[in-house]
């Protein structure tokens, strides 16, 4: 009676929903008279968001859900799917508690739900946008059709550290690829109706500045200026802001002295005041709680300070569910802070058309009929292939032809629960295959392929056991190290060429997976020496989360395949294009430094005052190293093909433009090799003269295109003063007068140049 009591309250009030002033007013209307029969307890518990229990991704689990659930202490669950399973803790909900207040349910859906794409880095090697949007509209079809309608995606963090884990869940270094991204991703999940049934709410992540943790170290200390904030890490939250993303997620550092769960500066004045953010703001796990070891207080102190911040829902600490009446009473918070955020809660829902219908995620047969389809199966083999990054092919190593017999080397080379990658809490990893498995399904018999071990993932066995976590074990040979080398050469020897599948396993990134040594494990690059010394072409397979230091390897292996981790179709996409099937397209989105010693390290960096020449090493008294030079072992953008690219030179149709002008540049690109492929043209700006120091690269546009061989096209693009614009000292949004230097080329370092004026 409950349930059908609501339906006929929003009945009488809305009939559906849409993002005009009307549904507003109806959609205020209908909250407001629901929040008129709630308690006080009732509308913390809408506060409240717990864990299902099926992907635990912190180190707490909630307990007693079902009788909160039914005392109307639980807004949202998370870690809980399938439409049966959702529909009985809904029908507790709807028809158990007083009010019959329907629950949100959401899942760390990252990138993809059983259908895996490649890790969020990967995706931003694609920098294909369509693809991107497309990967994140699969990943809510799925996801909705297994009774969720909220995500905790996309992670928008900028990292110029890939020391930290976390890089790999999101877009790399830079700000305008990272934002164009952001936007795509919000409208792959939301679509154009929340209201539709195959649809997710957004959850931006994390707010703000994790990615610039001290030391690389997960969940550390963020300090940094204002105007460095909003002109390099800010832009990508504010563009899935103004895409439309419905929720938004505190970060677990502090910035500046002040916790981000308890920064009213970040998530009242800038979220909601600067950008106009309407929704609700959720913590991370336990966000609130931690504040207690930031120094902040007890926990009725830290909820206090947090629901004052801006912060609405408490995710799976409690703290709001356990102190605020008391701090109600005791006059530490208001009832209007428990309200605004107990509205916002209720307005998501609506938004989600969850009051109208609470059961509209749980359709079995599209459960049935809508996860891992073959469409969606295609879709993830093709953009999985367009993610790979050729690093190295030294006399045309690559592609390998579909004949003879292929040695596959090495501990990723079998191993399906390692090829999702991190963040993949929703993967069926016992019927994923292994790059083994899909090479076999995508070669048939015309390549036979030979496969052995090769050497263990890591020599320490605690270490190895700390990096396949969460079910990606990979089996281990305790025999001595020379002994299980001296047995992979052995099945090597029948091979025309090696294929050795190295690098990290998937739990070797992500979060709080923290490395100081970013170079391959030691126990695998012994094996990589001695399968150079066969003499036989040797492709290095690498697999990896974040930037590794390839220095040795890029010296001595012929060919260097960067497959990051490409989800639940990694064997066959690989297969795809070490044998031509596919032209290798990937960009870098993050910078490869030659050693740890030079991070953090991005092409974006600002000039000193005693700048080195560009190519030039070691000059005394100038911005260098004694040991190493300057540059990157490969910079960002950088991505190589199977064909050739020529680039002419830049043409501007004028020199200059007043601010309500625009510039068009010219590049004519040429495919002058042996395959069609695909290139990625690059144009980044350079502000000659400014109020504050500048970038001596930003990238401002990029293109991707289709050329076969031998065809040319010019490619064009506008220069306008949004282009040139960035926050000064006072944080007002300008452009400046004066002089720039245009970029256009193949990756950052690889550049054609001209010289154009404001006035």
């Amino acid at each position: 009676m409950k349930r059908i009591a609501i339906w006929m309250l929003n009945i009488a009030i809305t009939c559906g929903i849409g993002v005009n002033a009307q549904t507003d007013t109806k959609m205020n209307q209908f909250i407001s008279e629901l929040m008129s029969k709630m308690t006080v307890e009732e509308k913390i518990g809408q506060m409240n968001l717990v864990t299902g229990g099926e992907a635990v991704t912190g180190s707490v689990v909630s307990t007693g859900v079902e009788t909160k659930i039914k005392a109307g202490e639980i807004g949202g669950i998370f870690s809980m799917s399938s439409p049966a399973k959702i529909r009985a803790a809904q029908e507790l909900a709807v028809e158990q508690s007083r009010l019959g207040i329907p629950i949100i349910f959401g899942m760390d859906v990252i990138h993809g739900y059983k259908t895996m794409f490649p890790i969020p880095l990967g995706l931003a090697a694609t920098w294909d946008m369509e693809l991107i949007r497309e990967s994140a509209r699969i990943a809510a079809v799925e996801a909705s059709a297994d009774g969720l309608n909220w995500t905790f995606s996309p992670m928008v963090d900028i990292s110029r550290d890939p020391r930290w884990g976390r890089i790999s869940e999101g877009s790399g270094e830079d700000t305008y690829l990272s934002a164009r991204i952001a936007a795509e991703m919000v409208k792959g999940y939301q679509g154009d109706d929340l209201t539709a049934h195959n649809t997710l709410m957004a959850c931006v992540k994390h707010f703000a500045l994790y990615g610039a943790a001290e030391a690389g170290r997960d969940y550390h200390t963020t300090d940094m200026s204002l105007h460095r904030m909003y002109n390099e890490y800010f832009p990508p939250y504010k563009a899935a802001i103004d895409a439309g993303a419905g929720t938004v997620m505190t970060s677990f550092n502090d910035i500046n002295g002040v916790p981000a769960t308890a920064n009213k500066w970040l998530m009242t004045d800038v979220l909601r005041n600067q950008w106009g953010f309407n929704g609700m703001v959720v913590t991370d796990y336990t966000a609130i709680n931690e504040l207690i070891d930031h120094g902040l207080g007890n926990l009725q102190t830290v909820s206090a300070l947090s629901l004052k911040a801006g912060v609405h829902m408490d995710m799976v600490g409690e703290g709001f569910l356990t102190t605020l009446k008391k701090s109600l009473n005791e006059g530490k918070v208001t009832i209007v802070e428990i309200d605004e955020a107990c509205k916002l809660i209720l307005e998501t829902k609506y938004k989600l058309g969850l009051f109208d219908d609470p059961f509209r995620y749980c359709d079995d047969e599209r459960a049935k009929k809508d996860i891992l389809t073959t469409a969606h199966l295609a879709k993830a083999r093709e953009i999985a292939g367009k993610s790979f990054v050729l690093l190295k092919n030294e006399n045309n190593t690559l592609p390998l032809k579909k004949n003879g017999t292929v040695a596959l080397i090495g501990p990723l080379s079998n191993t399906g629960a390692n090829m999702p990658g991190t963040w993949s809490v929703s993967a069926d990893l016992e019927n994923t295959p292994s790059l083994l498995e899909g090479m076999q399904t995508a070669l048939g018999d015309k390549v036979k392929i030979v496969q052995h071990l090769g050497a263990n993932l890591l020599s320490d066995a605690a270490y190895q056991e700390r990096a396949t976590m969460f079910g990606r074990a990979i089996p281990r040979d305790e025999r001595p190290e020379a002994e299980i080398i001296a047995e992979a050469l052995q099945v090597t020897e029948s091979a025309d060429v090696i294929v050795a599948a190295l690098g990290e396993s998937s739990e070797m990134s992500g979060e709080s997976s923290s490395r100081t040594d970013l170079n391959i494990p030691n126990t695998q690059k012994r094996l990589l020496e001695a399968l150079i010394k066969t003499g036989k072409p040797v492709v290095l397979v690498l697999f990896a989360g974040r930037p590794l230091t390839l220095t040795w390897e890029n010296e001595h292996v012929p060919a260097i395949l960067n497959v990051w981790f490409g989800g639940t179709e990694t064997g066959k996409a690989v297969a795809d294009v070490l044998f031509g099937d596919v032209n290798p397209s990937g960009k870098l989105p993050a910078t490869f430094p030659q050693n740890v010693g030079q991070i953090p390290l991005y092409y974006s960096a600002k000039n000193t005052g005693r700048p080195l020449a560009e190519g030039a090493w070691f000059e005394k008294f100038r911005s260098n190293y004694l040991d190493v030079t300057n540059e990157p072992l490969y910079p960002f953008g950088y991505g190589l093909s199977y064909t050739t690219f020529t680039y002419g030179d830049i043409q501007l149709d004028k020199n200059s433009m007043k601010a309500d002008e625009k510039i068009i540049a010219t590049v004519k690109v040429t495919n002058n090799g042996h395959y069609d492929g695909e290139e990625v043209v690059q144009l980044y700006v350079r502000d000659l003269v400014g109020s504050i120091t500048r970038p001596v690269k930003e990238l401002k546009g990029f293109q991707k295109i289709f050329l076969k061989k031998g065809e040319s096209r010019d490619v064009t693009f506008e220069i306008s003063v949004e282009d040139l614009k960035f926050y000064n000292n006072e944080l007002e949004f300008v452009a400046e007068p004066g002089d720039f230097k245009l970029f256009i080329g193949t990756n950052s370092s690889d550049v054609k140049e001209a010289n154009f004026s404001l006035l």
